[in-house]
């Protein structure tokens, strides 16, 4: 796994061992950043499920402003830590140690942000759980961006009814990424 662009590009980064995280592929993360490349420059970047913080890494290395990384594992949160010091992008970073919702309400004072990303694990309604609270939270306004990594058979037609319009999809072999905005 690797920087793909930016100030940190071609830097390895680090993995959890094991399966507690599953890692964006690369080819994947591109096509990502290619659709989001209007929103990343200067940004205020919150990811969530951050695993070894890849994605927030990536937008930092592309030009966001700032990103804070949410996760609730610690061997990961130390990954993500050792991560952003190899890649020099320690400085606009936070790294909270906590499950997705408590983060959630401890940094939304801190928004709206510009970009939230969230990476949950699959099949477990975590996806509706962020969504709920966003809908009202202000760490998430009408000019939001939030994308959703998803298996491909993963519902997210409950968004609708929360207040969000699907303005983007990225369909791959197993998964995809939703780009979110709340309805104006």
């Amino acid at each position: 796994m690797r920087v793909i662009a930016g100030s940190a590009r071609r830097l390895q980064l680090k993995c959890l061992p094991g399966e507690a995280t599953r890692p964006t592929l690369d080819r994947y993360k591109e096509t990502l950043f290619n659709t989001m490349q209007g929103y990343i420059p200067g940004c205020s970047f919150l990811d969530l499920f951050a695993g070894s913080g890849a994605i927030g890494i990536e937008a930092l290395s592309r030009g966001a402003e700032s990103c804070i990384f949410i996760e609730n594992n610690r061997n990961a949160v130390k990954v993500i830590n050792e991560n952003l010091e190899f890649t020099h992008l320690s400085p606009k970073a936070e790294v909270i140690t906590a499950d997705v919702i408590t983060g959630i309400m401890q940094v939304a004072k801190k928004g709206p942000f510009d970009v939230i990303f969230l990476d949950p694990p699959y099949k477990r309604g975590f996806e509706k759980q962020v969504l709920s609270l966003l809908a009202s939270s202000p760490a998430a306004d009408d000019s939001t961006l939030v994308v959703i990594e998803a298996s491909n058979d993963t519902d997210l037609d409950f968004a609708a009814d929360l207040g969000f319009k699907l303005i983007n999809e990225k369909r791959y072999k197993t998964n995809r990424h939703c780009f979110f905005s709340k309805k104006a």
